[in-house]
């Protein structure tokens, strides 16, 4: 059950990047239910074209377009806004949120690894962006959301690769800020800690293999709630900040981490 309004992203037009992934699996269909045209994006077609069958049953009318791209391609990158935008006209709201994990302790890194995590993570985040921001930039208006990570506020054990990726994509977002909002397009984050994913329950796991304990006893430790938080509540806080209810929202890392922040 959706908390917004059907029509609270009625006319615009939202492109999410790493969309068949666990939080972004959700944010497409909360941007559904609330009236976007959505643009799915990933590597694996089948998967989006699952995704976006759910959604049309989920939400009966709902405008859902699939496109697959390896944004590492530049010419793939460019063919991804192109065909989005004939699909359903200029994209209007960018949730940024396909990324990997990576890396280890500083004397285990390896430099192609470190190149991959910073150039998924980050490098290609920005080189997208540039590409979305320019029909923003002349429609006056838009909102982007970047999904960072709490690493990219502060550093964690065995995470230099990740960790370093982002907070490049938290200085990304607040200095990307403030020329955007120039045009009046907001940019913003969501910093989450330990999320109900796949990526989210392997770095708990490690971190509880490294402690000797449990995956029960590290969340139950690590987190004043004492759980995860779910995909679901992820997307609504960046659903949120792509409503005009956050329009003076600016520049922020929104923290979702059931407490862990404080630990």
């Amino acid at each position: 059950m959706s908390i917004f309004a059907t029509d609270a992203l009625k006319e615009e037009h939202a492109l999410i990047t790493g969309a068949t992934g666990g939080i972004g699996s959700e944010t497409t269909k909360v941007l559904a239910e609330m009236g976007a045209a959505v643009t799915l994006t990933g590597r694996r077609k089948n998967k989006l074209e699952e995704l976006a069958e759910e959604i049309r049953k989920a939400t009966p009318g709902a405008q859902v377009y699939t496109h697959s791209a390896d944004l590492v391609s530049e010419d793939e990158r460019g063919q991804l806004v192109e065909s989005a935008a004939n699909a359903y006209g200029p994209i209007s709201l960018l949730v940024n949120n396909a990324g990997v994990s990576g890396g280890g302790p500083v004397d285990q890194l390896d430099q192609k690894d470190m190149e991959r995590v910073m150039n998924v993570n980050y490098t290609l985040t920005v080189l997208l962006t540039q590409l979305v921001y320019e029909s923003m930039k002349k429609q006056k208006k838009g909102a982007i959301v970047n999904v960072t990570s709490l690493s990219g506020l502060r550093g964690t054990y065995g995470e230099t690769a990740y960790a370093g990726s982002k907070f490049a994509m938290t200085a990304f977002t607040h200095s990307f800020a403030l020329e955007a909002i120039e045009h009046g397009v907001r940019v913003n984050a969501v910093s989450p800690g330990f999320v109900d994913t796949e990526m989210g329950r392997s770095s708990a796991q490690k971190k509880a293999d490294r402690k000797g304990r449990s995956l029960e006893e590290v969340i139950k430790d690590s987190i004043p709630s004492g759980r995860m938080t779910s995909p679901r509540e992820v997307a609504n806080t960046i659903a949120f900040l792509l409503t005009d209810a956050a329009e003076n929202i600016v520049g922020d890392s929104v923290k979702i981490s059931g407490g862990s922040v404080m630990r």
